[in-house]
């Protein structure tokens, strides 16, 4: 059971973390004086789940039940979703409070309503922020739905390891149905940072380059692996970048191990001819008299074009060249491409290693 989201902190006059816009301001209504025990709200019925943006995939949205059942979680389970912070100040890391609309007339924006009504009355329901149609949580899009689940599990908010790992296994729970998840995509201070994805998004070969992965800077191979999982939605040319960074990690960490040394001038076509070389992969190595050996031959020949084509990717849109204001981006499927195309080569080279060295 998740223990510290169970009990709400006890309400302040004055927000822990973030000094009020106006001094005394949430001090005008006496706390007799309540709205509503919840602010303009939609009852989730007629929420049209055809209507919802998709920018995680192109596959099946977050659907309304799942939002509803994972709104029940946090009603049933008690669990304060904005942690440490109190909700309004948790709002206005996702939102722009200060130029959304108040359901009170009494104050002008919907962060003093917030305060007025769960800080200083906590006249609301605790579930009120899923049924509140300035957030729209049972409508949102899917990116914004899942921003703010991953913000509910962030380092600034809680503390203990533990509660989150429960919280996001309680969100994986149900967000697996409909093919998306929760997962740590880097860290801060050494606490880990969450974000949303698509289950589909991610090419399952991506995870075999670590178990593949022998020598070398395993921590280091990690690190990109999960920097291209977390931004090939939400940041296809980061992915792109990184997969050209994870096909030069993967040439270099082998030419190491195998004694050679890596001139850092070569480029990334040199460094998979030079791996290739090395663990006797390049074309001319194949016997002729080597079953399918002109298949074969064309198979490993094409791993070179495969790379240099990341690399022209890479080059054009990718992060590690500047490119002319304005111009167009890839999108996911190209960085899916790039990512999957790294990754098979990647484990193709991990592979071999191990098999020539055993």
């Amino acid at each position: 059971m998740i223990e510290a989201p169970g009990l709400r902190p006890s309400r302040q006059a004055t927000p822990p973390l973030r000094m009020a816009p106006l001094m005394g301001w949430h001090d005008l209504v006496p706390r007799a004086e309540t709205a509503s025990s919840r602010p303009h709200m939609s009852t989730g019925s007629n929420c049209d789940t055809t209507s919802i943006l998709l920018p995680y995939s192109g596959g099946v949205p977050i659907t309304e039940i799942t939002r509803l059942a994972l709104a029940d979680e946090f009603t049933v389970r008690g669990i304060n979703w904005s942690g440490r912070f109190e909700e309004p100040d948790f709002l206005s890391r996702l939102y722009d409070m200060e130029n959304m609309p108040s359901t009170d007339k009494r104050f002008p924006t919907a962060y003093r309503d917030v305060w007025q009504h769960r800080v200083n009355n906590d006249d609301w329901e605790n579930d009120w922020i899923f049924y509140d149609d300035r957030f729209s949580l049972l409508r949102c899009d899917d990116e914004t739905f899942l921003r703010f689940l991953a913000e509910t599990v962030h380092p600034a908010l809680r503390r203990e390891r533990r509660e989150v790992d429960e919280l996001v296994a309680i969100y994986n729970d149900h967000l697996r149905h409909d093919g998306y998840e929760i997962t740590e995509v880097t860290q801060i201070s050494g606490r880990p940072v969450f974000a949303g994805r698509s289950r589909l998004s991610v090419p399952g070969v991506l995870r075999q380059v670590e178990r593949a992965a022998g020598p070398g800077d395993h921590d280091y191979l990690t690190q990109q692996i999960t920097r291209m999982e977390g931004s090939i939605e939400s940041d296809p040319e980061l992915a792109i970048g990184t997969a050209k960074e994870l096909i030069e990690t993967s040439c270099i960490t082998v030419l190491i191990a195998l004694g050679v040394e890596v001139n850092k001038k070569w480029d990334l076509p040199r460094l998979v001819k030079e791996t290739a070389k090395e663990l006797q992969l390049t074309p001319d190595g194949v016997k002729a008299d080597a079953a399918a050996a002109d298949t074969i031959r064309r198979v490993l020949g094409n791993l070179a074009s495969i790379v240099a084509g990341i690399a022209e990717l890479r080059n054009a849109y990718g992060t590690g060249h500047g490119k002319a204001v304005g111009r167009g981006g890839l999108g996911p499927r190209h960085a899916r491409l790039a990512v999957g195309a790294a990754a098979t080569l990647a484990v193709f080279i991990f592979e071999t290693y191990e098999r020539r060295s055993a």
